[in-house]
């Protein structure tokens, strides 16, 4: 047996644990909502943020999760809805996820959601769309995990998902089985 002889780096080293973290590839979701009209905003606001830490935990019941930075000033606007719409980006809407990671007041220029009669908003042409309630939040580090109970859902999965690895996009590639 080879012995690894690399050095290891210290995880409190903030940039060896970003390129380790960068080493696995996620899915990249859109969560959003319709914000009610207010006393202050005379129409519906849209509210919403991209996650690149996504990912599925159960069947029975339906749950996903998302983390989000403790220091996130549109996880509080989100938070408070009854429901959320949760877009699974396609591979084509990269410049959208980097949209919805920008400056929260130009997030939807551009952009015509697809709204539920709760509030829950979609992003047209994604691969995937969960209509989700927060069912726990629990503090983790700098970020909190947010677990969402799926109540309903429609999907494509012939639509090439958007995915985030090395700190770009990148796109899948299938592979054929190996015959054997």
């Amino acid at each position: 047996m080879k012995q690894d002889t690399a050095p290891l780096s210290p995880a409190d080293d903030p940039g060896a644990l970003k390129r380790a973290y960068s080493c696995f590839p996620s899915g990249v979701v859109a969560v959003c909502r319709q914000a009610p009209a207010t006393v202050h905003q005379s129409s519906p606001t849209p509210v919403g943020m991209s996650a690149s830490a996504f990912s599925t935990v159960s069947l029975d019941p339906p749950l996903v999760s998302v983390c989000v930075r403790q220091e996130s000033s549109t996880w509080p606007l989100l938070r408070e809805a009854g429901e959320l719409g949760v877009s699974v980006f396609a591979a084509h809407q990269g410049e959208l996820c980097r949209q919805l990671a920008g400056p929260p007041d130009a997030r939807f220029d551009g952009v015509e959601p697809l709204v539920r009669p709760g509030g829950a908003m979609f992003l047209p042409e994604a691969a995937a769309h969960l209509l989700c309630t927060v069912a726990a939040e629990i503090p983790a580090g700098d970020h909190t995990v947010v677990l969402l109970r799926i109540a309903e859902l429609r999907s494509d999965p012939g639509v090439e998902p958007l995915v985030f690895h090395a700190s770009t996009f990148r796109a899948l590639e299938a592979r054929r089985a190996l015959d054997g």
